[in-house]
């Protein structure tokens, strides 16, 4: 079922001219096409159709194209020149998941491969260019071991490819950071969206988030990305102080498969909070302040302090790390003469915390988001198609 496409037009510089990229990987089951059209300085070179990989088993074809006798000479609408035939070849004895996709290939299909197959091949294929930046995830049959499906191939058009066979090959987290600042944050989630990025070699997925209620207002950070240094660890939720009184908590997790850092909401955090029953009102009043940005009040209004707490505090904790600069500043009732709430302690998941100090803070390593351009995905009897979009069309 070939696929056909429309495409928009842009004013190439002096001297460029039209290019066309397109990029066909079949496992038998689905098939993915990569497209990408744009004005290019690469010299003229005549329309091409490579086989880099053929089969049994996966495939991969290319469609290349650099032109400059006429505008929009750069004018294929169909994939109908890398469209083959099913294949004649009968079955084998060999059965291999078959996947591709941009996420984990964790429920996949198995089907008998085609006669001549010797081996399942699973990896990853970084594209980048053109507009284009982003990991397939493939499964499929082969009829040689290795990973080699590109056999040696390092561009391809516009786009450059990679290929790593490696478990946590282009690992893609979630991504992005936030601070957020109200009432009851301790008790109302809140919605925990991000986009999400490719990591470099060596890294893992983290989400942290650090939550502090001083009872009237109350503020929580969260952070999601990739981080070096760290091993996989199960999430992990610490209460550093309170109830009664102001409550610091945390929620970190580390680890290391594709998307892992998914929590959806700081529920995640606020479902692990101790719930005692309303306090009694006591004898001591306080002022109340968390401000995430600013510093609080010089003359606040005072209010009353649950039971059991016994003194008043005033500091700020300073966050650094995950995308996130900022300090803390808190006011509020504490259990004890303590000038720390978080006990000294210096690392909380992504973040480096100093609690009332000046201190230079070391962070973990974490790099800035890459975009990923997703123009459309199209499944259909068996089929399933992605098209990304690169730099606006000649």
């Amino acid at each position: 079922m070939p696929l056909r496409w429309k495409a928009d037009h842009e004013v190439c510089a002096n001297g460029w001219g039209c290019q066309d990229t397109l990029i066909l990987i079949d496992n038998g089951l689905q098939v993915n096409i990569v497209l990408t059209k744009g004005c290019t300085p690469v010299g003229n070179q005549d329309a091409r159709i490579t086989e880099h990989r053929a089969g049994p088993g996966l495939s991969v074809l290319s469609y290349t194209h650099v032109c400059r006798q006429e505008d929009n000479c750069n004018n294929l609408s169909t994939t109908l020149p890398l469209w083959a035939l099913p294949s004649t070849a009968g079955p084998g004895s060999l059965r291999c998941p078959v996947c591709l996709s941009k996420q984990d290939c964790e429920s996949v299909t198995k089907m008998t491969c085609p006669a001549g197959s010797t081996h399942c091949y699973r990896g990853s294929i970084q594209l980048r260019g053109g507009g284009v930046f982003t990991v397939l995830r493939v499964q499929g049959c082969m009829s040689q071991e290795g990973c080699n499906v590109l056999n040696g191939t390092r561009e391809i058009g516009s786009i450059v490819v990679s290929e790593d066979c490696s478990p946590n090959a282009f690992l893609t987290c979630e991504w992005g950071s936030e601070l957020h600042t109200g009432r009851n944050l301790s008790r109302m989630p809140i919605r925990w969206t991000t986009a999400h990025k490719i990591c470099d070699p060596g890294e893992v997925c983290e989400e942290t988030l650090l939550l502090v209620d001083a009872g009237q207002s109350s503020v929580i950070v969260e952070s999601k990305g990739c981080t070096k240094g760290r091993t996989q660890d199960a999430p992990t939720v610490s209460i550093h102080s309170g109830p009664p009184g102001v409550l610091v908590a945390s929620y970190a997790h580390f680890c290391s498969s594709n998307r892992c850092n998914r929590a959806r909401s700081t529920s995640v955090l606020l479902n692990s909070l101790p719930r005692p029953a309303a306090p009694t009102p006591g004898d001591l009043q306080c002022p109340i302040c968390v401000q995430g940005s600013t510093p609080c009040p010089e003359n606040p209004e005072n209010v009353t302090c649950p039971n059991g707490t016994t003194h008043c505090y005033s500091g700020y904790i300073r966050l650094y790390g995950g995308g996130i600069i900022s300090k803390i500043h808190i006011q509020g009732c504490v259990t004890e003469a303590s000038s720390s709430l978080l006990n000294h302690t210096q690392k909380i998941g992504i973040f480096s915390v100093a609690e009332n100090s000046e201190e230079p803070l070391e962070p973990f390593l974490q790099d800035g988001a890459v975009p990923t351009r997703l123009l459309a995905w199209v499944v259909g009897l068996g089929l399933s198609l992605a098209l990304w979009c690169g730099m606006p069309l000649c």
